[in-house]
């Protein structure tokens, strides 16, 4: 029997039905139109093995966007349904991303001799935003502040746990001069993590085309990477991971939509993160050394993140370091513990 409900908000109505569910666009009462991705947001959310989301023609502004090539939608039909896989619907950027944008125009450059896309201009404030239903709690990405972050930075780099694999500890001057470095590099960019709006961590996502992890990769022009430091001891852990690990990689892939695989490079005797990895979607593929590490290889598909709907946590007991340190650093050349 259906469940109806009042998920997406007033005006329409969905109900459970068999695999899927149906989003009913008749007014009930006020309606304002919206993306479409966002109507389905919270089934898919809670619900990733819901197959299907349909949704009536009728009071569909934007249903030319979901027509299937070999049967179209007509203009007038207000019977038909219009199926949004979550697939499809994840990949929408305009639920997540603050200013989604198309991709920026290719354009060939030189960096080192290494030829790849120009980059866009870094981004500003919030970049990313996904309520976390299982915290009941809003994940937020947004771009670094020097001058607002250097005090939480310097707190973070000098957390022992952090140290022992980014190797920055040092005075506030010398963190301050870390990030203006990296904030002048093209191909990186600095992001926030907070949850409710507390920071809890710092990412550095990278274009792996011009990254040092390039010639073990085979990397591609719209390949990207992340490095990654929990800062906060109280957002360690599997219920917190299983957050903003898959939501890193779903930035990422919505960003450009010319991103077909994530690339990576932890310390290869760091089980922990190695662990969460595999259970977040990411192929270890091999070994190999840098010269301040040995680090494994971590690949991780689109195809396989929306396909298999990893933006989710996966039921065998995903990433278990509950009070562990999280980090995947640049340098960590020292043994983990």
């Amino acid at each position: 029997m259906a469940r109806h409900g009042r998920g997406g908000g007033a005006g329409r109505q969905w109900a459970a039905m068999g695999a899927g569910y149906c989003v009913d666009e008749r007014p009930t009462g006020m309606f304002r139109p919206c993306h479409a991705a966002s109507r389905c947001l919270n089934i898919f959310s809670c619900r990733p093995s819901c197959g299907v989301c349909t949704r009536t023609a009728a009071m569909a502004p934007d249903r030319a966007t979901y027509r299937s090539r070999p049967t179209p939608v007509p203009d007038n039909d207000t019977t038909s349904s219009l199926a949004g896989h979550p697939a499809m619907q994840w990949q929408r950027a305009r639920p997540w991303l603050n200013a989604p944008c198309e991709p920026f125009p290719q354009y060939p450059v030189t960096t080192a001799g290494t030829r790849h896309p120009l980059r866009p201009s870094k981004p500003d404030g919030v970049v990313y935003t996904r309520h976390i239903p299982w915290l009941d709690q809003t994940l937020t990405f947004r771009a670094l502040d020097i001058d607002e972050d250097v005090t939480r930075m310097h707190r973070w780099m000098n957390d022992p746990d952090v140290a022992h694999f980014w190797q920055e500890e040092g005075d506030i001057d010398h963190q301050r001069a870390y990030l203006e470095r990296v904030h002048a590099d093209p191909h990186v960019t600095q992001l926030i993590g907070c949850f409710d709006g507390e920071p809890f961590g710092y990412f550095e996502v990278y274009w792996a085309r011009e990254d040092r992890i390039a010639p073990f990769c085979d990397a591609t022009d719209y390949d990207r990477g992340w490095h990654v430091l929990v800062g906060e001891p109280g957002f360690r852990g599997k219920s917190w991971l299983t957050a903003w690990m898959p939501s890193i990689s779903h930035y990422l892939f919505l960003d450009d939509c010319r991103t077909q695989r994530l690339v990576i490079e932890p310390r290869a005797d760091n089980a922990k993160m190695r662990k969460s990895l595999s259970r977040c979607g990411y192929d270890l593929v091999c070994e190999f050394d840098f010269p301040h590490k040995r680090a494994v290889l971590g690949v991780l598909p689109r195809e396989r993140f929306f396909g298999e709907a990893l933006w989710m946590p996966q039921s065998d007991d995903t990433a278990d370091n509950v009070g562990h340190p999280t980090t995947l650093s640049p340098k960590a050349s020292h043994a983990s513990s």
